[in-house]
């Protein structure tokens, strides 16, 4: 079962850091660490601020890159208050800073978004606007410095276009960043997952705007490519973003969802990736929303591994997950 949780590998039927599914009433559990053991050992030295132990177990992956495993970091409490002292017993490798900085701006940003809640706008007090632009102002300052020390890198372009959203940053810095981001990766998922996002009316977008550029995307996209999740996410954006729970329930758009998951992570060329629940995860919810019976195909694959994104867009995330996975 790992090695099918884990997905297909070329030379072992079992991922040899898999770690074991703990699967709660009715089959489902969410996915710890990205599921994997290595990413498991990388938390826990963050969470014991052991920055020797931190750097030990960063070795399998590269952070510029990875922003799955940068996203796992970004959540561990505390980790904002030592990272760079730690960092800074390292003198004059620009690699370990740059690590630190991005670790600590990805972190920032998280812990200001902890401060001004999932509350609309005008339901989030002075004070905690006020916290959530300093956080963010400090997220800024750590990831263009990494950005600079570190220009091949990708993720702290797709950080930066998040902190520049909450801080409703000027259209033209925005558009820079994107095309930063992109120019060092054009097909980037993460990024284009960030712009359906920034795109988003709730953000000052236009109706329609993010699902066009999702669908253009993917459209340039090689046959198994992740991109397809950016035109299921901007599906699921456009429900969060409508008055209508049914708003999906169109024969096109089922159509458009299937043929997407078809020929994405469906399709025999996909490669199942570190984190690739999480994009079983997006499709799950599109498909299930539109009613589409291919809903029922995905659910089966992540054998009950549930990701809280994009779930969060639920009032009971897991519970939601569950029901749905029952109805298909």
């Amino acid at each position: 079962m790992l090695g099918k949780l884990f997905g297909r590998s070329a030379g072992s039927a079992e991922h040899p850091h898999a770690l074991p599914a703990r699967k709660q009433r009715g089959g489902v559990y969410k996915l710890e660490a990205l599921g994997d053991a290595r990413v498991l050992a990388l938390v826990e030295a963050a969470r014991t601020r052991d920055w020797a132990a931190v750097k030990t177990a960063l070795a399998p992956f590269d952070l510029g890159h990875e922003q799955a495993v940068l996203g796992q970091l970004s959540v561990v409490d505390g980790v904002e208050e030592w990272i760079l002292k730690a960092a800074d017993q390292d003198k004059g490798d620009d690699e370990l800073r740059a690590t630190a900085l991005l670790i600590s701006g990805a972190r920032h940003i998280s812990w200001g978004w902890d401060a001004r809640t999932s509350a609309r706008a005008v339901d989030v007090s002075r004070d905690q606007w006020q916290t959530f632009y300093e956080r963010l102002t400090i997220a800024e300052e750590h990831l263009l410095e990494a950005a600079e020390l570190r220009p091949d890198w990708v993720t702290p372009w797709r950080q930066l276009i998040t902190s520049g959203r909450g801080m409703s940053l000027a259209d033209h810095i925005q558009d820079a960043r994107l095309a930063a981001g992109l120019r060092r990766d054009p097909l980037n998922v993460d990024i284009h997952l960030e712009w359906v996002s920034h795109l988003q009316p709730r953000w000052g977008g236009k109706p329609g705007e993010a699902l066009e550029f999702a669908q253009k995307a993917f459209a340039a996209a090689p046959d198994g490519h992740r991109l397809g999740c950016a035109v299921a996410m901007a599906r699921i954006e456009e429900w969060v973003e409508s008055d209508h729970r049914d708003c999906l329930q169109d024969p096109r758009i089922r159509a458009e969802l299937r043929e997407a998951a078809e020929r994405s992570i469906l399709h025999h060329a996909y490669e199942r990736r570190l984190g690739w629940q999480g994009d079983y995860n997006i499709f799950a919810m599109a498909l299930a929303l539109a009613g589409s019976s291919t809903a029922s195909n995905v659910f089966r694959e992540l054998e009950g591994a549930y990701t809280e994104w994009p779930w969060v867009f639920m009032s009971d995330p897991q519970k939601a997950y569950s029901r749905l996975r029952k109805a298909f």
